[in-house]
């Protein structure tokens, strides 16, 4: 399986010059958000490939006018052929705009905590989409651009195989890795594009989780 990941910055390459023949053997398209609606409605075009996406800090416009022809998978465990995948948009809150996709730790925290039961009845996820990234994995030391300690306890207790986010620009810092790991998860920074192949999910191979207590448990 062949995947798009795209994020912040329209790429030239398919904003200016996209054909049939750049997204040609593309099996899924996941945003990261901050992208403009036209960009992503642009790209339905030029493919048959499902878009998913999450919000982006800067996609209040999104709010009343939802990208057509796209998936919005922002609070949801959605699954497509097979892979598992959970959405959570918007990035760390740095200011008091209020149309903007921003949330405390603790609002994400909550976030995380209502798709416990879902992610259960699904197994567990084998991607993590998201607009931010993780605190302290290659996120910024500015307010603005701090990841979410959450998004590490859900690399720990779901263990997907994949987490793609945005948010963060490769430009900010020459030392920021576009692929990383952290235990098994590779993870992704999907700033303008890059593509990847994972392996086709094989539902039959897995076996169901069945935690005793959410690892997001009730307000402290």
């Amino acid at each position: 399986m062949k995947i798009l990941a795209i994020s912040d910055t329209p790429s030239k390459a398919l904003w200016d010059y996209c054909t049939r023949e750049r997204l040609q053997g593309i099996d899924l398209i996941l945003s990261c958000g901050d992208l403009p609606k036209k960009y992503l409605e642009y790209l339905t075009n030029f493919t048959s490939a499902p878009i998913l996406y999450v919000h982006g800090n800067h996609d209040g416009s999104y709010r009343h006018d939802e990208p057509g022809g796209c998936i919005c998978v922002d609070d949801e465990v959605y699954v497509w052929k097979g892979l598992r995948i959970m959405g959570l948009g918007g990035c760390i809150r740095y200011n008091r705009d209020e149309d903007a996709y921003q949330y405390t730790e603790r609002e994400m925290r909550r976030r995380v905590r209502k798709l416990w039961f879902k992610a259960h009845h699904a197994g567990g996820i084998d991607l993590l989409l998201t607009h931010a990234p993780a605190g302290g994995l290659n996120d910024g030391f500015d307010k603005a651009h701090k990841g979410f300690d959450c998004f590490n306890d859900l690399l720990e207790e779901y263990q997907p195989r994949w987490f793609v986010h945005g948010h963060v620009h490769l430009s900010y810092d020459a030392k920021l890795p576009r692929v990383c790991s952290r235990g098994r998860t590779t993870v992704i920074n999907a700033t303008e594009r890059y593509e990847f192949e994972i392996p086709d999910p094989d539902p039959q191979a897995r076996h169901k989780f069945f935690w005793k207590n959410p690892a997001f448990p009730t307000e402290e």
